[in-house]
């Protein structure tokens, strides 16, 4: 098990944002958790990344207690994209590639050669080689989603946790994208786990291996797509009358407003 939450529950100014939430992540999961607005997506992802404690219950991170993990450990193991992140205009695209090797550097110590190489490689990887003269206050959103990433890929973390990973992008882009996730994904061997926040119903079932759906803080189905997006669990929880088709190529559910 790569993320255990047992009972984990979080408050914001007396509100109940988490509600005793018990999950668990397994190696090899691509996990998306959907819901709509204000459901608790972005607050689980926050609470596992470390960047909140719980206001209640235990959070194990390959087994240690995540509050247990010093900040070096916790890079090491944990990638975090977030959403329309305040990023330094002024910085290079390479250099801010290159931030995330600075979790396996020691004190003092320069980047090797192998850590540019890898660098280079999530650059390529993510198609933003074109931008290496380029500072991240001169791109657009998009470009800077797949800096973001290419960042993420560089720190080589086993855990990737995104938060609305496609926000910024055309249909073309989202598709794209996804498509990178899930080859980063693929490349941990089975031993990591990715965890995605996202609206898209659509792309989550298209690209998951298993959906969790949030209501009003807590999980309100988990399973497969096709056992998460269902009619009756679309229709109570987004308040919305939806069809359901069988997507003709991949199988999975197509949600039709």
């Amino acid at each position: 098990m790569v993320i255990d939450l047992q009972n984990v529950s979080f408050k914001y100014e007396n509100v109940n944002v988490i509600q005793e939430i018990t999950a668990h992540f397994n190696p090899g999961e691509l996990v998306s958790l959907v819901g709509p607005n204000g459901a608790g997506k972005t607050t689980l992802l926050k609470l596992i990344s470390g960047t909140l404690k719980p206001s209640s219950g235990k959070i194990y991170i390959y087994d240690q207690q995540s509050h247990n993990l010093t900040n070096k450990k916790r890079a090491v193991w944990i990638s975090m994209v977030p959403q329309n992140p305040k990023l330094p205009d002024e910085i290079s695209i390479p250099d801010f590639v290159m931030l995330g090797r600075n979790p396996h550097l020691g004190l003092l110590q320069w980047e090797s050669k192998e850590d540019f190489n890898i660098a280079r490689k999530s650059m390529s990887l993510t198609e933003i080689d074109y931008l290496s003269r380029r500072k991240l206050g001169e791109i657009s959103g998009g470009e800077r989603q797949r800096a973001m990433l290419a960042l993420a890929i560089t720190q080589q973390s086993p855990i990737m946790l995104l938060d609305e990973p496609t926000s910024n992008l055309d249909i073309y882009h989202q598709i794209k994208v996804m498509k990178l996730i899930k080859k980063i994904h693929t490349l941990k061997s089975g031993f990591g786990v990715t965890i995605l926040a996202i609206h898209d119903l659509n792309i989550a079932a298209q690209f998951s291996d298993r959906i969790l759906l949030f209501s009003n803080g807590s999980i309100a189905a988990d399973g497969m797509p096709k056992e998460v997006l269902t009619k009756n669990n679309i229709d109570s929880i987004y308040g919305s009358e939806v069809t359901i088709i069988t997507h003709p190529e991949h199988g999975t559910p197509v949600i039709l407003s």
